[in-house]
């Protein structure tokens, strides 16, 4: 089980260059977020990132009935649902994988803590590509036995039984 923390820490930036700012997260360090927590009906929460610094910056607001500036009008219809959003994640490639592999454990649980955990952004779905994809490095199947139907020949490589399952 992994801890949470209490509180937001703040971000750590480390500069790459060309504009490209990252939070520091390693193994004794890695930034959060304060708890999540539902707004009042009729009002929002925002959460912005930029190159400019902002790093998950949390804004709150309310609903207007209607707008008399000129800018952007975001209209929102509560009374047509047309989907149901089960969660939110992202993709766990052979590249992310080996990438992740290769922190200590400490940072491991850090970067999986700030993906997953209530202090971080509370990530519940992972997408894992099956057999290779433009992030791996060699090409895979899982079976390259022409015209095996039945999969008598399937069978998971390393990459998938070392890294992702």
């Amino acid at each position: 089980t992994l801890p949470c923390f209490p509180a937001a820490r703040p971000c750590i930036p480390k500069d790459f260059g060309h504009g490209s700012l990252v939070c520091v997260c390693n193994a004794t360090y890695c930034d959060t977020l304060d708890p999540l927590v539902l707004p009042a009906p009729g009002s929002y929460v925002k959460y912005e990132s930029s190159k400019a610094g902002k790093r998950l910056e949390r804004s709150e607001g309310r609903f207007q009935r209607s707008l008399h500036s000129p800018g952007l009008l975001l209209t929102l219809n509560i009374s047509a649902l047309y989907q149901h959003v089960k969660g939110f994640g992202g993709s766990l490639s052979d590249a992310a994988a080996m990438n992740i592999l290769k922190l200590s454990r400490s940072a491991q649980d850090n970067l999986l803590r700030s993906y997953f955990s209530e202090s971080g952004i509370e990530y519940n779905l992972i997408r894992v590509p099956m057999a290779c994809s433009d992030f791996s490095v060699r090409p895979y199947s899982y079976d390259d036995v022409p015209d095996d139907y039945e999969l008598k020949h399937f069978r998971l490589v390393d990459e998938d039984v070392k890294m992702k399952v």
